[in-house]
């Protein structure tokens, strides 16, 4: 199914899907070196930009898409379950809203299988 994203949007360079912590789960257009240094940095903006949420007034550190146009191309990173995130690559001249469309549609037709548990269980409340 990650293969359908590469192939329907053109300009998509690579695809993952990851926990929430930084681990590849699943990935297409790179090698799992490339992949897994993807993967934690994903972890990283995901940090940052639930930091950012929070700061709105009555929100939740709840991240649904953070999109980066930088000079070299896009980075989207989409909420894709319970723990879980589906990430691109493009080039500059990706049609934004086509690949936030059909991201949308991946994540809405792979539901709970982009779930990841959490590595720890929760602490039980005192």
């Amino acid at each position: 199914m990650l293969e359908d994203l590469v192939a329907t949007v053109p300009g998509t360079r690579q695809v993952m899907v990851l926990s929430g912590d930084g681990l590849r789960m699943a990935h297409r257009g790179a090698d799992a070196e490339f992949a897994d240094r993807l993967a934690a940095a994903c972890a990283g903006v995901q940090s940052l930009a639930a930091a950012i949420a929070q700061m709105h007034p009555e929100a939740s550190r709840e991240v649904r898409l953070v999109v980066i146009e930088s000079a070299g191309g896009f980075f989207f990173l989409m909420a894709a379950g319970p723990g879980a995130y589906l990430a691109a690559l493009a080039d500059a001249g990706v049609d934004a809203g086509l690949m936030g469309q059909q991201m949308r549609d991946l994540v809405a037709r792979l539901g709970e299988h982009l779930a990841s548990a959490p590595r720890a269980p929760e602490p039980e409340p005192a």
